[in-house]
């Protein structure tokens, strides 16, 4: 294989992300970047362009349309080879990141990041020891989101059955679940 192709092969990205404007911008500026960027907004549209696409990298939302992007960071471990594959989110939890490595993720990121920050995370190839602590301990507000997070990925998502195990009115645990989650 020659050099020129190769280098063609390590720069394929796939985004997969529902918001449009976000996908598309990111896209954009990866692009700028080198990339050849392919996009979905979905698990089903995702599918569609792995049938002609072989990534060498992913970065995947975890809020999607049709399901979770759990499902498809699994999905994309099982292709040979498997590309490297970032989760990004504006839904982070403690459950749902480690799930992502779990399934095969290199990285997990919380949105909103810069493109810098995003391709820094997809290429690092080591856990960083000196990852700074947070100061402050996070609020009630913010248990109380990672505890729906783990128990909402002990129930596969399946919202009636968290709601059931929270003890909790289902259509109370979707308004819950409709918030982004707060930082602190």
């Amino acid at each position: 294989m020659s050099t020129a192709r190769a280098d063609e092969t390590a720069r394929r990205l796939l985004l997969v992300d529902d918001d449009p404007v976000f996908r598309d911008v990111l896209g954009a500026a990866l692009r700028r970047r080198g990339f050849d960027v392919r996009s979905a907004e979905d698990l089903a549209s995702t599918r569609a362009v792995l049938e002609a696409f072989r990534p060498e990298r992913a970065i995947v939302d975890l809020k999607l349309p049709d399901g979770s992007g759990l499902e498809l960071v699994a999905l994309l471990a099982l292709l040979d080879p498997s590309p490297r594959v970032l989760v990004l989110t504006g839904y982070a939890s403690i459950a749902t990141a480690v799930e992502a490595v779990k399934l095969g993720a290199v990285n997990y990121l919380p949105k909103p990041a810069t493109p810098e920050e995003i391709l820094a995370a997809l290429e690092q190839d080591s856990p960083d020891p000196g990852l700074p602590l947070q100061a402050e301990p996070p609020s009630v507000d913010r248990l109380e989101w990672e505890h729906i997070q783990r128990v909402l990925a002990d129930h596969d998502g399946n919202i009636s059955a968290t709601a059931r195990a929270l003890n909790m009115h289902r259509r109370t645990l979707q308004r819950k679940l409709a918030k982004r989650p707060v930082r602190r």
